[in-house]
């Protein structure tokens, strides 16, 4: 009995040890790196992120300096409303002198 528990002793001390720390170290690298590349990675996406924050901010600027701004937007529909209005005006003077030669050639039947 006291072979098997030298032999057990042995076993142990040769093969398990070393093994069970061979795979402590390995799970102790492996959540190191893990965590360094989540490091890596929210750095990434904090750098991106910001990049594009900054190209949002620049684009907006952008559409605020070259494209028309609303006092011209109202400029353009006051002179499309003038317009309109001008023609609507012939159009109503044109529809009644239609209608006052209508009824004059009817009056004269």
């Amino acid at each position: 009995m006291e072979f098997l528990e030298t032999g057990l002793a042995w076993w142990i001390t040769v093969f398990d040890l070393p093994a069970m720390a061979g795979l402590f170290a390995f799970i102790w690298r492996t959540r190191r790196e893990s965590e360094q590349g989540q490091r890596r990675l929210r750095d990434i996406i904090d750098t991106r992120n910001s990049q594009l924050r900054d190209a949002l901010a620049s684009f907006k600027l952008e559409v605020a300096k070259n494209y028309a701004s609303i006092s011209d937007m109202r400029d353009l529909e006051d002179r499309l409303v003038g317009h309109l209005l001008r023609i609507e005006a012939k159009l109503d003077t044109t529809a009644m002198k239609t209608e006052a030669l209508r009824a004059e050639k009817n009056f004269k039947n």
